[in-house]
C-alpha cells in the first residue's frame, strides 16, 4: 500500500454505539461485559467477579453516558453509592440485551501493521498456546438466551 493512504480508525466504538442504540430502540437493557483486567477500566472491585464485569448502560440507570472512540464512561450507582465508571473501547468484551441475550462479543481490530519493507500487511493468526486451551472436560465460557 502506499504511505498516502490514511489508516482507518477502530471500528469496535462504531458498532458499540450502534448496538447500544439499537438495543435501546427496542426498549431493552444494553449490558456490556468488561474484561476489568484491562488498563484504564475503573469500575468498583466489588462489582467484579472473576476479572470480568457486567455494566448496566440504560439511561435510566446511568448518568452522563458517553461513548466515544477511546472509552465508555458514565456514572452510575453500585450499593446506593455513585461511581464514575471508565471502560477504555478495547476492555470491552461484547454488548448485548438483559432481556433476550441478543447483541454481539466484539471482535478485535485487524488493522494493518507495518510489515518489515514497510508496506501495509494483513495480521497473521497467531497459533494458540496449549496454555490457552480450556481443561478436558470443560467448555469454554458463552452467552446463552434465556427464556
Amino acid at each position: 500500500m502506499s504511505d498516502d493512504v490514511p489508516r482507518m480508525t477502530s471500528h469496535r466504538p462504531y458498532l458499540l454505539r450502534a448496538l447500544a442504540e439499537w438495543i435501546a430502540d427496542n426498549d431493552m437493557t444494553p449490558h456490556l461485559l468488561v474484561d476489568a483486567t484491562q488498563p484504564g477500566v475503573q469500575v468498583p472491585a466489588s462489582a467484579v467477579k472473576e476479572g470480568k464485569v457486567v455494566l448496566n448502560i440504560a439511561q435510566r440507570a446511568v448518568a452522563h453516558l458517553t461513548i466515544d472512540n477511546d472509552e465508555v464512561s458514565f456514572s452510575a450507582r453500585f450499593g446506593g453509592v455513585s461511581y464514575p465508571v471508565r471502560v477504555p473501547i478495547p476492555a470491552v468484551l461484547a454488548i448485548y440485551s438483559r432481556e433476550t441475550g441478543q447483541g454481539m462479543a466484539l471482535p478485535e481490530d485487524t488493522g494493518a501493521t507495518p510489515g518489515p519493507d514497510g508496506d501495509d500487511e494483513p495480521p497473521t493468526p497467531d497459533a494458540p498456546a496449549p496454555d490457552d486451551a480450556p481443561p478436558a472436560g470443560k467448555r469454554p465460557p458463552f452467552l446463552r438466551v434465556v427464556k
